[in-house]
C-alpha cells in the first residue's frame, strides 16, 4: 500500500528564481548533500516537458542509490510531475508546485507516494525536505545567483 509524503514552506524568492536553480542540475550537489549527481539523459521539449534524468544519491550505510527519473506535466515556474521508474513497475510518483504569494514571496509544495520500506522511506524525506529548505538558504546565501530573476 502506497505511503503518501506532503511537504510546504514559505521560500523568500521568487518563483522564477527558485525554478532557475531547481532546473540548474549541476548545482544540486550545492543545496542537496544527498545529491552526488544528476545526468540528463532526453533533455525533453523547450519547457524540459519529456525530460529524462538519473539522480544518484546517497542511501543508509554509504550505498548509493540512482533513481530514473521522468518530468512531465511542465508549468515554467509553476511545478512539474516526476516519475521514478521502477524495474518492478512500482513506480513513484511525486509533484513539485511553486506558488507566488508576492513579491519574492513563494510557497513550495511537494508531495509523493512510495511503497518503499517505511523506515526507508522516513529517512529519505527527511533528506528531501531538508535539501529543499536549503534550496532556499542557497538562494539567500548566494545574491548574485540569477539576480535578474529577483523580483
Amino acid at each position: 500500500m502506497p505511503i503518501r509524503h506532503e511537504f510546504s514552506f514559505e521560500m523568500p524568492h521568487s518563483a522564477a528564481r527558485i525554478w532557475a536553480l531547481f532546473q540548474d542540475y549541476d548545482r544540486w550537489t550545492d543545496y542537496a548533500p544527498m545529491v552526488y549527481k544528476v545526468d540528463v539523459l532526453w533533455p525533453g521539449d523547450e519547457h524540459h516537458n519529456g525530460r529524462l534524468r538519473r539522480v544518484y544519491y546517497k542511501l543508509p550505510d554509504d550505498a548509493v542509490g540512482t533513481a530514473l527519473e521522468l518530468v512531465t506535466d511542465v508549468e515554467p515556474e509553476r511545478g512539474y510531475t516526476y516519475t521514478m521508474i521502477s524495474r518492478d513497475g512500482n513506480d513513484q510518483v511525486g509533484h513539485i508546485r511553486l506558488e507566488r504569494m508576492g513579491p519574492n514571496r513563494t510557497m513550495f509544495f511537494f508531495d509523493e507516494e512510495s511503497e518503499m520500506d517505511p523506515a526507508i522511506y522516513a529517512f529519505v524525506n527527511k533528506h528531501n525536505e531538508d535539501s529543499m529548505r536549503a534550496a532556499s538558504q542557497y538562494l539567500s546565501d548566494h545574491p548574485e545567483y540569477r539576480a535578474d530573476l529577483v523580483e
